[in-house]
């Protein structure tokens, strides 16, 4: 299937004998980048998949609140990260791991079928479970995703200094960490 632009979307969704139909589109061509960008954040396939499609049921409840002031796809991340916190934050496992679930991380995390990294990439991901939510979430947007501090500005609403500050505080804790398990 190829692109089909933000604004053409926007517009068919808009027509209601087009909406379903263009909505359609929209899951289909962001589905992908959206799990991965959820997986970042919870280990589990399932569990991504679970918030993957509530981040479509949200979207799809209100999109017709969208008020073009940002680019579908940053309005499409803000709701798929704000599900992946409110899990996390209903799950309780931000801000601190308990010591007995890190071997249980980095087992699940290499048996895991959609997990193609070694143990190195295991322990990184441990890791950074390890960091609290803000630290977390923009070490993932800055490393990964390799986002701007005006990018992360834009999803988050949080001053670039501050979003600065996180980022190489969760650098640090990161790097001791890995240098503590070696």
């Amino acid at each position: 299937m190829p692109h089909i632009e933000d604004t053409e979307l926007l517009k068919l969704i808009a027509a209601p004998q087009t909406r379903e139909k263009a909505f359609s589109l929209l899951v289909e061509q962001y589905s992908n980048p959206l799990y991965w960008k959820i997986r970042s954040f919870v280990l589990s396939h399932e569990d991504a998949d679970d918030i993957l499609q509530n981040t479509f049921l949200k979207a799809w409840k209100s999109i017709g609140d969208f008020k073009n002031k940002s680019k579908l796809s940053t309005w499409l991340y803000r709701i798929a990260i704000n599900e992946s916190l409110d899990f996390l934050r209903h799950k309780k496992h931000t801000a601190s791991v308990g010591k007995d679930d890190m071997g249980n991380i980095m087992n699940k995390l290499v048996a895991d079928n959609y997990f193609d990294g070694d143990k190195s990439q295991a322990l990184l991901q441990e890791a950074i479970s390890t960091l609290p939510e803000v630290q977390k979430t923009v070490f993932l947007l800055r490393y990964y995703d390799e986002l701007k501090y005006s990018e992360i500005h834009e999803l988050l609403g949080t001053s670039e200094g501050a979003l600065k500050a996180s980022y190489h505080i969760a650098v640090q804790k990161i790097t001791d960490y890995i240098k503590k398990c070696q």
